[in-house]
């Protein structure tokens, strides 16, 4: 993947055990709040990639995020697939969630977009992938193989995607908390991106 996408940072600096804790999808209501409660309890920060939509809907949850310490990031307006997107179209949908969030990075939905896409947003953006997607968005994942994942893939440096989203947050109630706290255990830092 790494060697198709060589627009994206897959991982970042992993002195002193720095591991980069990131949320898609967000902000909402449902998840958001609980997220940042779990983390302000850990003594956790962490960069938020955040639909535009979302933002937009819910500005407040946006001020929260920043005024709590976290970072932020573009994650589109409304969460395209860049590889069933045109160029034209896709770029647009960053520029226009741009109005809503104020930030320098950029993750493309589902870790996808087309060589174009990247190209373009490239000269605008610090295009942010991921080492390690703890999955907790899917239906056929219990709360403990997210925990899972997170303990078997990590390693100095990684990018560890959660997210603050309807399809996660049933199964974050438990596993970003045994998460983080597994992690602390090990002698991980958490550091933001920005």
């Amino acid at each position: 993947m790494r060697r198709l996408f060589p627009y994206g940072e897959f991982m970042l600096d992993g002195t002193d055990g720095k591991i980069y804790l990131t949320f898609d999808d967000g902000p909402i209501p449902e998840s958001t709040p609980w997220v940042l409660d779990t983390l302000d309890r850990y003594g956790v920060k962490a960069t938020f990639f955040m639909v535009g939509d979302n933002v937009r809907k819910y500005p407040e949850l946006y001020q929260e995020v920043l005024r709590r310490g976290h970072a932020v990031g573009n994650h589109t307006m409304h969460h395209l697939q860049g590889l069933f997107t045109s160029t034209v179209d896709y770029v647009d949908d960053v520029i226009h969630a741009a109005v809503h969030i104020k930030s320098g990075l950029f993750r493309p939905p589902h870790g996808f977009m087309r060589k174009s896409q990247a190209r373009l947003l490239f000269s605008r953006y610090r295009i942010i992938m991921f080492d390690l997607v703890t999955r907790d968005y899917s239906s056929r994942l219990s709360a403990e193989d997210v925990v899972g994942n997170v303990k078997k893939y990590v390693r100095p440096g990684s990018i560890v995607v959660f997210h603050d989203s309807l399809k996660s947050i049933g199964k974050n109630l438990k596993a970003l908390p045994e998460s983080l706290e597994w992690l602390l255990d090990q002698g991980y830092r958490f550091a933001l991106i920005d």
